[in-house]
């Protein structure tokens, strides 16, 4: 879920970023290009937790921005097969719900809730159980488990299931 790794980025800073603030303005610019962004193999940057070391800079020709080799480390967030999450439910349709874990878009489809939830269409399309003592609706807290991952580039897909013990809705938005 959770990692603490070192990574390497080349950083291009502007010639007008230069003299005693160097180091400062070179780490800012990183902080800003980096926290919160995706990367297909690490995962989400959660957060620069410290800078390793700064290379030696290269000028760009014509240009006059300098590049600097910068080594950090950073809290990353990349969710795994067989993990379990706790999740917040942005959409609910009749083909399934989706649900939010920080930064983790996750999909759980219909055929992976639990067998005596119906689909309830309306102004506020839920999932509902034939007591109507749990709902599943936008806003609700569910507890799921990831069965699988695709990872692109720049984004981290996730498939999940409610259908298994302990898993289901944790906070229900409308106190019912």
């Amino acid at each position: 879920m959770f990692f603490h790794i070192v990574l390497e980025r080349n950083m291009q800073l502007h010639p007008r970023h230069f003299g005693r603030n160097l180091r400062e303005n070179l780490v800012s610019k990183l902080m800003k290009d980096v926290e919160g962004t995706c990367s297909g193999r690490h995962g989400f940057v959660v957060a620069i937790t410290g800078i390793e070391d700064v290379g030696k800079g290269l000028i760009r020709d014509g240009t006059g921005f300098v590049t600097f080799p910068v080594k950090y480390q950073c809290v990353v967030f990349r969710p795994f097969k067989g993990e379990i999450l706790e999740a917040v439910v942005t959409m609910v349709n009749k083909m399934g719900f989706f649900a939010e874990a920080g930064p983790v878009q996750i999909f759980v489809s219909n055929h992976l809730i639990p067998d005596d939830m119906e689909f309830q269409s309306g102004d506020m399309p839920n999932y509902t159980t034939s007591d109507s003592s749990v709902k599943i609706q936008k806003d609700s807290e569910v507890r799921l488990k990831i069965i699988g991952t695709r990872v692109d580039a720049t984004e981290i897909f996730c498939i999940g299931t409610i259908k298994d013990d302990f898993l289901g809705v944790i906070n229900d938005p409308t106190g019912a």
